[in-house]
């Protein structure tokens, strides 16, 4: 079924903005099958809602005449239904970015944030049981914002045009966002392909991939949002690209320049002085141009969507950091798998496909297996970001 994704007008009342991004309900019926139980250890007896109320799936339009967030509502047995959107105040780039992290939500799921990569720009909302709210969009700080990462009141971005940077904002408890003086850093070299940022060690560190490179990079950074001296290691296989955080390690897909059956995810150790160590380097699952990676609440299972392969690969992780294949192909998805992300409570696993413009909603079994209960056609074209709460 094709949606139209006509953006509501969203107003800077918090109840006109709940009411307009709340439009244009659709029903998207699709066989179910009965979801698996609960691999979280947060949450084995049911699924939750997050604090702020809501049980939801965003992704973004990334058009270039206004970029908007995409809205569906989440059922407890994972099934998706899309009930509107909301302009973000910035326009999207179009296309593909190479990224992961476009779209994420705080950890307690009150507070959206999406990058606006054709206005050099980012947005953030506020989030309730009722919709999503725009509170501010402001400069990036540099040009076209690939990634974005959040911890407490701070917020960085990831920019992969001109000079290749990162760039600070405070928080604020309205929602808005405030640029930190002094917070702008660069990267490794000028130009890196940079792909993901995200901050570690509880908001001690960020890290940041670059795929021209074959780089990990990070930055300490202190209570004020001011970061401190530059790490980096050269990645296990080249073309670092998407990653997840546990146990103060990152787990990194390296899509090896997108060669056939080569792909492969690495976890590094990030101590809390930012230098960075390799732990268990280059697992392969025999599949191609593997992007993004997302993790289980229980810290068991790690998934990495195979752009080029059309599929998703699981890999079994251990607290050490240690990984093996679990299923080199766990499941199979349409055209172009890249954007990742999962519920709240684990049970759902949502990939949005970019070359076939559709979305897919897998469930999670114990043994970390997945089952397609839903696929949502229709998408736009050039699409970007996932946030599942």
């Amino acid at each position: 079924m094709k949606l139209q994704f006509k953006a509501a007008a969203c107003a800077f009342s918090l109840t006109l903005l709940f009411a307009a991004c709340q439009k244009e309900k659709n029903q998207l019926p699709e066989e179910v099958n009965s979801p698996l139980k609960s691999i979280s250890e947060e949450s084995e007896n049911g699924d939750e809602l997050s604090r702020s109320g809501s049980r939801r799936v965003y992704a973004l339009t990334n058009a270039t005449d206004g970029n908007a967030v995409i809205i569906y509502d989440r059922s407890s047995n994972g099934m998706l239904t899309h009930s509107g959107t909301c302009a973000s105040g910035g326009n999207g780039s179009g296309g593909g970015l190479g990224n992961q992290g476009g779209l994420i939500l705080s950890d307690e799921g009150e507070i959206l944030l999406a990058i606006n990569a054709g206005s050099n720009s980012i947005s953030s909302f506020n989030v309730n049981s009722n919709g999503i709210a725009l509170r501010s969009t402001v400069s990036s700080g540099g040009t076209l914002p690939v990634s974005i990462t959040q911890h407490d009141d701070l917020v960085f971005v990831l920019n992969g045009g001109g000079t290749n940077n990162i760039s600070g904002f405070k928080l604020k408890e309205n929602g808005k966002l405030q640029p930190i003086p002094n917070s702008t850093r660069p990267l490794s070299a000028a130009s890196t392909g940079p792909a993901q940022i995200s901050f570690i060690k509880a908001g001690k560190v960020l890290v940041i991939t670059e795929k021209g490179t074959n780089k990990i990079i990070s930055y300490t950074v202190n209570e004020n949002g001011i970061p401190g001296m530059m790490h980096s290691i050269t990645s296990s296989s080249t073309t670092p690209f998407g990653f997840d955080k546990k146990n103060g390690n990152i787990f990194v897909s390296e899509a090896v320049g997108g060669a056939p059956g080569a792909s492969v995810l690495s976890s590094y150790n990030v101590n809390v002085n930012g230098e960075i160590s390799l732990i268990n380097g280059s697992v392969g699952a025999g599949q191609s141009a593997a992007c993004w990676v997302v993790i289980t609440n229980n810290g068991k299972y790690a998934y990495t969507t195979n752009t080029a392969s059309a599929n998703i690969s699981s890999f079994e992780l251990n607290n050490s950091g240690g990984i093996s294949v679990a299923q080199a192909i766990a499941t199979t998805t349409m055209n172009g798998p890249v954007d990742a992300s999962l519920s709240n409570n684990s049970r759902y696993l949502y990939v949005r496909n970019g070359s076939s413009n559709s979305l897919q909603a897998f469930s999670i079994g114990n043994n970390g297996s997945l089952s397609l209960i839903q696929t949502i056609n229709g998408l736009p074209m050039g699409a970007n970001g996932l946030a599942a709460n």
